[in-house]
């Protein structure tokens, strides 16, 4: 039963039906000038505007990365090396991924300056709060879309407004969001989004960084002219073509409905079952349609979920030399030991079905 398809998804068979020919023809290098070249720049254009068709974007604003976490670096280093080092202001939130504050406290060490804000009790960053954070030095504000562990939807809208206001460049860490809820960026108003391809039913190893028409940032790997000029490398035809089919999927045949569904599904078992003595980790209702936090009081994750036959999940507490240790996000969020340290998240995906959650269900009551 597996129920972590916010870690990595399975790909899906339109991924699979699109990359399988790849593995045998298309071989040529797509900057090539002689008849091996074409037919592999096609592919990788094909799937340049299948990823801009889902993200509402306009073909020349989709460069190809390696996944979410060089997204994300591109995105912030690449703004910040552009407009200078020393002295440079980024405002972001506690709860993000890694490869979001990782990169910032990079940046630190060189000289820039980070504002880290705080998230009320269900993970949701105040668009009050960014607009008091920036200053006359604040180049860029990074603020991730969905959050990964307990799934909130933060207010993009508000927050890109307040940043254009302010002249102000807004990056977005959409990996959790994309392919399960709608994500436009003309109607979000960002300049910088990320992608990640495992995500979405498309393979590990490829993800795609929108950058706003005419933005110009620092690449982030320096070679040849690869993606015009912004990302050298030379493109991976058959990874490319899996997002690109991925994306295609995720645009005719949206899944957040049903994975709505089999959320509430396990949700109202859960409440059934446990009443008071399972908490719900995020916003009860801005929140991925696919993910549910939930924390069993006075119970570690991590014990629970290592007693679960064959249930592949993800906890929020982690076991350290016999210490239990809560998740980050989770403390930021200000809950309580006794209450985090018993966090499980369980996301579901297109291929979970009501008898997987009846059976995890049946397991919790036994091990609980």
């Amino acid at each position: 039963m597996y129920l972590d398809f916010n870690a990595s998804t399975p790909l899906a068979p339109e991924v699979v039906s699109a990359m399988e020919p790849l593995l045998r023809e298309h071989y040529g290098n797509p900057s090539s000038q002689h008849w091996a070249g074409p037919p592999a720049r096609r592919v990788v254009e094909e799937a340049r505007a299948e990823v801009a068709a889902l993200l509402n974007a306009a073909l020349p604003e989709i460069v190809f990365t390696s996944g979410g976490t060089e997204a994300n670096n591109h995105a912030i280093k690449g703004v910040v090396f552009r407009r200078g080092i020393q002295g440079a202001h980024i405002v972001t939130t506690e709860v993000e991924h890694p490869a979001v504050l990782e990169p910032c406290r990079f940046l630190e060490r060189l000289g820039a300056t980070v504002t880290r804000l705080a998230v009320d009790s269900t993970g949701m960053v105040d668009p009050d709060d960014v607009r008091r954070a920036l200053n006359r030095r604040t180049v860029l504000v990074s603020v991730m879309h969905a959050n990964n562990e307990v799934g909130t939807i933060e207010p993009i809208s508000a927050i890109a407004r307040i940043a254009r206001e302010r002249g102000v460049l807004f990056h977005v860490d959409a990996a959790q969001s994309v392919g399960k809820i709608d994500v436009d960026v003309q109607r979000l108003g960002v300049d910088l989004l990320s992608v990640a391809g495992h995500k979405l039913y498309a393979p590990k190893g490829v993800g795609a960084l929108y950058m706003r028409d005419e933005l110009e940032i620092e690449p982030l790997m320096h070679g040849a002219g690869h993606e015009d000029g912004r990302r050298a490398g030379t493109e991976n035809v058959l990874l490319a073509a899996g997002l690109g089919a991925a994306c295609r999927l995720a645009r005719l045949d949206p899944c957040g409905d049903r994975l709505g569904q089999l959320a509430a599904f396990l949700w109202s078992h859960l409440q059934a079952e446990f009443g008071d003595a399972v908490v719900l980790n995020g916003h009860p209702t801005e929140r991925l349609p696919n993910t549910l936090n939930v924390s069993f009081r006075n119970r570690k994750g991590h014990e629970l979920l290592g007693r679960l036959e064959g249930v592949a999940a993800s906890t929020g507490s982690a076991c350290h030399a016999g210490a239990t240790s809560m998740s980050p996000v989770l403390a930021a969020m200000g809950i309580g030991p006794e209450v985090g340290i018993g966090a499980i998240r369980f996301s579901v995906g297109r291929t979970t079905t009501q008898d997987d959650l009846e059976q995890v269900v049946e397991q919790l009551k036994r091990v609980v």
